[in-house]
């Protein structure tokens, strides 16, 4: 029977309401969940007891649930039904040093896992396979980037997620970044006595300084350099031998972020030549590619969160986010990213006033929202003839070897 006839759209219709239901009825147990990772908010990399209260839910759920997937202690998996289709959702669920879930990841973590409960209600019906991905350390680090690397979305088709906001948006785009650690190492001596025994690091770190200030100029549009010494010294009388930074660079893709960055390593020798201090440049993390969304799914998520009485405006390729590693899984499969609007008064993402709305009524019904607008996405996607060869097709033909991004060791 084809997908595109009435009878179709009626099926779909039942799979929506079907899938409301099991969300309307695991509603305590998400809501929960946003709320007590609120309450415990864990750093990248650490988030032990998040990881472990996700996994537990999925597990008591029914769904196939692996820990520790990819090396990763505080990754996990979680899947349900049968099918050729796989649609992944991505829960995040680390926090900010010092003010907790301040860009809302409690409220990310959640919506998927009420996406994940919601789809799996109608998997078998619709032929799929969902595929709930515990991804660590957004925040810094980028475990999706771990991940893609390890294999976790091999079998994946389609991914999504959801990311709290102000306000509700689709299309938004992100920068490429790349962190370093940066340390000179010259030699102390007597800044009195005997200055010229020494190697000063804080006259190399000042050298790359105004070096990057210059090339500002002639960056590229979109460019951003941004960086704070970490350590200069220790006393004002002591010529400092050793120096840290940290950097981070950021460019509208990947492409042009590697122009970029080999400008910037070059204003680091050029401290290093100018004082005789050697240079040290640790890569921090992983390089987070540009976010590119899936236009498809972009449009059958507004057309859901609006049926759910939202109001998303059109997408705005033009509007631009901060940095995320969910650019890299866009880089090899096509994804979606939308941002789930709640009132949070003025308060501002990564800033404290906005940690203290995310167990408000508002980003309650966001997580619920978000949740149901997200396996409607997959919904459509699965039942319309269409989008589902596309989707295959592409599974088929994708490059694994995708660039999602160096790891830490790779520099």
């Amino acid at each position: 029977m084809s997908r595109s006839t009435p009878t179709a759209a009626s099926a779909t219709h039942t799979w929506r309401e079907l899938s409301r239901r099991r969300l309307t009825a695991a509603q305590e147990q998400v809501l929960g969940l946003s709320h007590s990772l609120h309450a415990e908010p864990e750093l990248a990399y650490e988030e032990h007891r998040s990881a472990k209260k996700i996994a537990d839910l999925m597990e008591g759920a029914g769904f196939e649930v692996e820990r520790g997937v990819c090396g990763l202690p505080t990754a996990c998996t979680a899947a349900a039904g049968s099918g050729d289709l796989v649609i992944g959702i991505c829960a995040e669920y680390d926090a900010l040093p010092g003010i907790g879930h301040a860009c809302g990841h409690n409220v990310n973590g959640a919506a998927s896992v009420a996406a994940a409960l919601a789809l799996a209600e109608v998997a078998d019906d619709l032929g799929i396979v969902v595929k709930l991905l515990g991804t660590p350390a957004e925040e810094s680090g980028g475990g999706k980037a771990d991940m893609l690397r390890g294999g976790a979305f091999d079998d994946i088709a389609a991914a999504m997620m959801v990311h709290a906001a102000p306000g509700d948006a689709i299309g938004m785009t992100s920068l490429a970044i790349s962190s370093w650690k940066v340390t000179y190492t010259g030699r102390t001596a007597h800044a009195a006595a005997m200055p010229h025994h020494g190697v000063n690091a804080a006259d190399a770190m000042m050298v790359a300084q105004v070096a990057i200030s210059a090339y500002r100029q002639q960056m590229v549009p979109g460019g951003v350099v941004s960086g704070v010494v970490t350590s200069g010294g220790e006393a004002a009388n002591v010529i400092p031998g050793r120096v840290t930074a940290e950097y981070d660079c950021r460019a509208e893709s990947m492409e042009e972020l590697r122009g970029l960055q080999e400008r910037v390593r070059a204003c680091f020798e050029a401290g290093a030549l100018a004082t005789g201090a050697e240079l040290a440049l640790e890569m921090l993390g992983n390089d987070y590619a540009d976010l590119r969304q899936d236009l498809a799914m972009s449009d059958l998520y507004r057309d859901a969160a609006q049926a759910l009485g939202r109001q998303v405006p059109a997408r705005e390729p033009a509007v631009r986010g901060g940095s995320t590693d969910m650019g890299n899984v866009s880089r090899l499969v096509p994804s979606i990213h939308p941002m789930i609007g709640y009132d949070c008064g003025e308060a501002v993402m990564h800033n404290p006033e906005f940690t203290r709305y995310g167990i408000s009524e508002a980003a309650d019904r966001a997580v619920l929202d978000g949740g149901l607008a997200m396996a409607w996405t997959a919904i459509g996607l699965a039942a319309d003839t269409a989008h589902r060869a596309r989707l295959l097709q592409r599974l088929v033909a994708r490059d694994s070897t995708c660039d999602a991004g160096p790891r830490k060791d790779d520099k």
